[in-house]
């Protein structure tokens, strides 16, 4: 399974994500998954289902890159998952007089090609091991790493190899997670970023955890759209506006949501003996605050629900464009430092119309109507059933006036 470096060159520059890994042994189904927010300046993104070289994927990918090339995280017909966050701390400093260390530039690539390729976790391994064999790896990133055989970790992996964090092992994850935002455990510290992320996602899940209550629905509801903020302890919930009437602005920076988050996606496994077919990716294409969660399946037909998606190479998803349109709600400032103030008015309220109030009742029917399938022994014959209704519910949902489209 070798792989030339001349293959990893050339995906999008990702800035900053947070990602957690959570063992099967912790959650309430039993089923483990990887979750990973994408902040990039690509901020068109969507989801494509092909077929590899060796397995068919789901994986999301930026619009503009017409031919796939870079996938920012996915999974396979045989249950194994990917995402990334970069580290920027693996690869040290730059020497004086040498350009920047390669870092996460090449990881869409890299991770195409182990969800076109990888059974296993074991199977990762051997793919960056053939790649090291043939010179650095051009990397400088965490990939969180599942598959259908229960295992779930993240491979902090530089230009001289990688370190295993397996979330199974109680000496690694005494919780049952493990969190990574812009560095690793196992790089120059000094150079860690993505601090104030880190702080939020680990008080949540370490909360959580005690509670028993690190089931899927809770990553996206309260790590996606987290307003706590990590370092200030500053929770933007507390602050809401009697309503949306005028615009209330609040500084937003270095909270989970930012501004530059262009999609989402909690992937979570399966339990012994369960099809590899039922591994669901949870998709926000576009911004969680935003834009509700759509499951995802691998299908013989390789259809995927038109919202998420689109009919032809550089189109934009429909939910994108209204996630876009939403978004200006939310950050209408286009001047100076405006992105980092958002609306608060529009986002959350006390008379209840903010836009993150709006889409978690569709989510709520979205989690509750997908769950049959989730459970099935036979889920394909249902799908095509669920992304029709799907299509038409979620475009019904947000023609709601208090949306403003």
């Amino acid at each position: 399974m070798l792989i030339s470096v001349a293959l990893l060159v050339g995906a999008t520059h990702s800035k900053a994500c947070t990602s957690i890994i959570v063992s099967g042994k912790v959650t309430p189904d039993g089923r483990p998954y990887i979750f990973k927010n994408r902040d990039t300046h690509d901020l068109d993104n969507l989801a494509i289902q092909i077929q590899g070289s060796h397995y068919r994927f789901i994986g999301i990918v930026a619009a503009k890159d017409s031919l796939y090339k870079s996938v920012w995280s996915g999974h396979n017909e045989v249950g194994f998952a990917i995402a990334n966050t970069a580290a920027y701390n693996l690869n040290g400093k730059p020497q004086p007089g040498k350009s920047r260390p390669q870092g996460d530039d090449n990881d869409g690539t890299l991770m195409r090609k182990a969800l076109e390729t990888c059974r296993t976790l074991a199977d990762f391994e051997h793919l960056l091991d053939s790649i090291k064999a043939q010179g650095p790896i051009p990397s400088n990133s965490n990939f969180a790493v599942l598959d259908a055989e229960g295992g779930v970790a993240y491979y902090e992996t530089g230009n001289k190899g990688y370190v295993k964090y397996d979330a199974n092992d109680p000496q690694v994850a005494p919780y049952g997670f493990i969190v990574r935002t812009n560095h690793g455990m196992s790089g120059e510290r000094s150079l860690d970023q993505g601090i104030e992320r880190y702080l939020a996602i680990s008080d949540y899940a370490t909360r959580a955890s005690y509670a028993n209550s690190l089931g899927f629905e809770n990553i996206i509801r309260k790590v996606a759209r987290n307003l706590k903020h990590g370092l200030t302890q500053l929770d933007l919930h507390d602050f809401q506006p009697q309503d949306d009437s005028q615009p209330v602005f609040f500084p937003f920076r270095d909270f989970i949501p930012r501004y530059l988050t262009a999609s989402a996606q909690l992937i979570q496994g399966v339990k012994d003996g369960e099809s590899p077919l039922l591994t669901t990716a949870w998709s926000i294409v576009g911004s969680p605050l935003t834009t509700i969660a759509i499951p995802l399946w691998i299908t013989a037909d390789g259809k995927l629900p038109n919202l998420v998606t689109h009919q032809q190479p550089g189109q934009q998803a429909p939910l994108v464009a209204i996630s876009f349109v939403l978004k200006r709600q939310l950050f209408p400032i286009e001047r100076g430092n405006g992105q980092d103030y958002i609306n608060l008015a529009r986002l959350i309220n006390r008379s209840g119309t903010g836009i993150l109030q709006l889409i978690e009742p569709i989510e709520n029917e979205i989690f509750r109507r997908s769950k049959p399938i989730r459970q099935s022994r036979t889920p394909q014959k249902d799908i095509s059933d669920f992304y029709r209704w799907i299509e038409q519910y979620v475009k019904d949902q947000y023609a709601n006036a208090s949306f403003k489209l």
